[in-house]
């Protein structure tokens, strides 16, 4: 979409897709000391030290890939905590979710893109840990890659709209980037069925 060149478009939607992950992964944190979750290779050992904003804008800053790369990242992140339920997205795995997120996404999207050696020292992980995230990260979304225009455009149009209004992340919907199953706390987006229109029917993922 031409609003993505647009060169404040692309620091506005980092900053808030930053704000969405990090209220999502702070909620997580604090329903993981309920119960018992699946750790993952995405889970690190201890939280990392830089902040989820300034991780993003890293790859942002080295990543090189289209901007539309950010919004099919943000797809394969939905679909993966649908599909996964029991690896919600918090503090020890948001980080190596977004950079696999990230390479997952200019692979498919884009017609040049860089080795995984280059994307695992953007994100400050080795090469070998790279590949075993890339496939986890595929099996975790069933290789379900596609994401038609009208997908794209729903997640786009939604962010987009919420950024303009210069406001929080509104509570609106659960999602299923907040907790999967048990308590859910309602965050910032509505899971859209990607099979039909968003102006025909909205599907909430509990």
């Amino acid at each position: 979409m031409a609003e993505l060149e647009n060169p404040n478009m692309m620091p506005n939607l980092m900053t808030f897709l930053s704000s969405l992950l990090e209220e999502v992964a702070e909620s997580n944190d604090l329903n993981c000391g309920f119960k018992a979750l699946k750790i993952s290779v995405f889970h690190g050992l201890t939280r990392p030290t830089i902040s989820i904003q300034s991780y993003l804008d890293r790859i942002y800053k080295y990543a090189n890939c289209s901007p539309s790369c950010f919004i099919v990242a943000y797809v394969y992140l939905d679909r993966f905590s649908q599909r996964q339920p029991s690896l919600p997205i918090n503090s020890f795995n948001v980080h190596r979710l977004l950079i696999t997120s990230v390479m997952v996404a200019a692979k498919f999207m884009d017609d040049m893109y860089y080795n995984n050696a280059y994307y695992a020292k953007v994100g400050g992980i080795s090469t070998t840990e790279m590949n075993f995230l890339e496939v986890d990260f595929l099996f975790g979304l069933g290789f379900h890659l596609n994401v038609t225009p009208n997908t794209f455009h729903t997640y786009y149009t939604y962010l987009q709209r919420k950024m303009m209004m210069l406001q929080p992340p509104p509570i609106i919907a659960e999602s299923s980037l907040s907790f999967g199953k048990g308590r859910s706390l309602k965050v910032v987006h509505l899971c859209f069925n990607e099979e039909e229109s968003s102006h025909q029917k909205q599907q909430l993922a509990v």
